[in-house]
């Protein structure tokens, strides 16, 4: 088990800031809103200053859960004590159920799902509204059922009005997350550092945001919800403070405003409504807020901060470089592509084998018979046990040897037919049966018991219609059945041209 796993198992039960405790703000027989502060501090899930262990692994995860489920429960619950935590928490932004993977095994305490990463690795769109939010649920779901740690899910703008923003919250419910991001741009949204941008109203923002809170309570659940508002660029600074306030007043759990200019507007916005945290959004490579480091982002104010573009961005420029070798005829350097064995070991192969092992049974060769009677299609039986095949049961047992079965056809001699009767000879013996395309390319060439020749002529394409059995009998009455004497020759339904042989 893992230290991270270790300190969850060690926490003392006390009280989380679930959402009851925040409806308190707006109740005049419960505490005021300064109680939230009086809560006692849990230690950080996942302390920064220990490096993880390689290799996260099944068992692992399973501990993870196991010891969430002690401590509390459900993701929602993970991810609202670490907003009680002290410090500032990262959260790379994952797309899929690998990076998700990853960030876990790196050791951040808490993961974001990037709408701008999912759109392009899903569909290889960008982000202009175009994903839809059954595929964002979908993704999701793969990426939490990958990983332990909380994930904050990107909802967009709830994908319409207060009634899609509901049913939005409770599907992300459903699939896993821990928290949800709802924005206030119109239909279609983007990405809120692109060009362009256009908020609805802020009383339907604000709306939107109660619609969440609803369906939350309607599912009893207690996921966080993050109210993010792209005012900033598409209005002012002071727009994008009025609706973070009303936000708040709201009952969100997390105030965001997205794009922010300079220092001086983020520290502007870290002074409202100080009892909730506030997210902070660094997007790598040229975004519209100043890059800072975790520490500067801390005495700014802020609690959480996401990384949307570091992992699609460093996938896109690994792949393109890898491509570019390939092209010109060589590998990718072992710098840039780790070995076989590393990735087996990071998508868990070698930890399958292991838990595999708790199932496995005796190698030994299992005995079965198969038996077909008078009365099925195929005039053959079959047997086989390993009493009837000791070399079977000698050999030495290997789960990689294949396992070869051998048919060993039986001939009927007690047909009531007289007809039936009569070809009993015929029936015993070995026939060849040859398939040539009508192209005159060889297609089957194989040696068969002649009893066989129903049973096969349910599988070979072109057949319908053809009565093979009664063409045999018919040719087997002309004279005796001499080694190399042709029994049948003829094109079937599909132009290929069969024959059979006498062996």
């Amino acid at each position: 088990m893992g230290l991270s796993s270790i300190l969850l198992l060690q926490a003392p039960p006390i009280p989380s800031l679930s959402s009851s405790t925040h409806f308190c703000c707006h109740s005049s027989s419960l505490p005021p809103p300064c109680a939230i502060s009086k809560l006692q501090r849990r230690p950080q899930l996942f302390p920064s200053a220990s490096p993880p262990s390689r290799g996260w692994n099944l068992s692992r995860k399973r501990c993870a859960l196991a010891a969430r489920a002690a401590a509390g429960g459900s993701a929602a619950e993970a991810l609202r004590r670490i907003l009680e935590s002290p410090g500032i928490h990262q959260g790379p932004a994952c797309f899929d159920a690998l990076s998700g993977r990853l960030v876990e095994r790196a050791g951040f305490p808490l993961c974001f799902m990037s709408g701008f990463s999912v759109s392009a690795a899903r569909l290889g769109l960008p982000d202009v509204g175009l994903i839809s939010y059954g595929e964002m649920a979908d993704q999701g779901r793969q990426i939490t059922q990958a990983v332990s740690i909380p994930i904050i899910g990107d909802g967009d703008n709830g994908y319409g009005n207060a009634m899609n923003v509901k049913r939005t919250v409770k599907g992300f419910i459903q699939a896993g997350f821990a928290g949800i991001i709802i924005e206030d741009q119109v239909s279609p949204k983007a990405c809120g550092h692109t060009r362009g941008r256009k908020v609805v109203s802020r009383e339907e923002a604000v709306m939107h945001i109660k619609a969440a809170i609803d369906a939350r309570r309607e599912s009893g659940s207690d996921i966080v919800i993050v109210a993010r508002t792209d005012s900033r660029q598409a209005v002012s600074l002071e727009e994008s403070l009025k609706r973070s306030r009303a936000f708040a007043d709201a009952g969100a759990d997390v105030l965001f405003i997205d794009a922010l200019a300079s220092r001086e507007e983020m520290k502007a916005f870290c002074e409202i409504s100080p009892l909730l945290p506030k997210m902070a959004n660094m997007l790598e490579g040229g975004g519209k807020t100043p890059i800072l480091n975790p520490v500067e982002l801390e005495e700014i104010g802020f609690k959480i901060v996401s990384y949307p573009l570091s992992l699609i961005g460093v996938s896109i420029r690994a792949m393109e470089d890898a491509l570019a070798a390939i092209k010109s005829g060589r590998v990718p350097p072992p710098g840039s592509l780790p070995s076989f064995d590393e990735i087996k070991d990071t998508l868990g192969f070698n930890d399958y084998y292991e838990e595999e092992k708790r199932y496995s049974i005796s190698p030994s060769q299992p005995s079965y018979q198969r038996v077909y009677s008078p009365g099925m299609s195929s005039a053959y039986n079959t047997r086989l046990t390993t009493a009837e095949r000791p070399e079977q049961s000698q050999r030495a047992d290997d789960p990689s040897d294949p396992v070869v079965e051998v048919v060993t056809p039986y001939v009927y001699d007690n047909f009531n037919s007289g007809d039936r009767s009569r070809q009993s000879g015929m029936w015993s013996r070995s026939l060849r049966l040859k398939i040539t395309g009508r192209n005159g390319l060889e297609k089957l060439d194989v040696r068969i018991p002649a009893g066989f020749l129903e049973g096969m002529a349910g599988v070979i394409p072109g057949l319908g219609g053809v009565n093979i059995m009664q063409m045999l009998e018919d040719a087997s009455i002309e004279g005796g059945p001499e080694s190399g004497k042709i029994l049948l020759d003829f094109n079937d339904a599909m132009g290929d041209r069969i024959q059979v042989f006498v062996e």
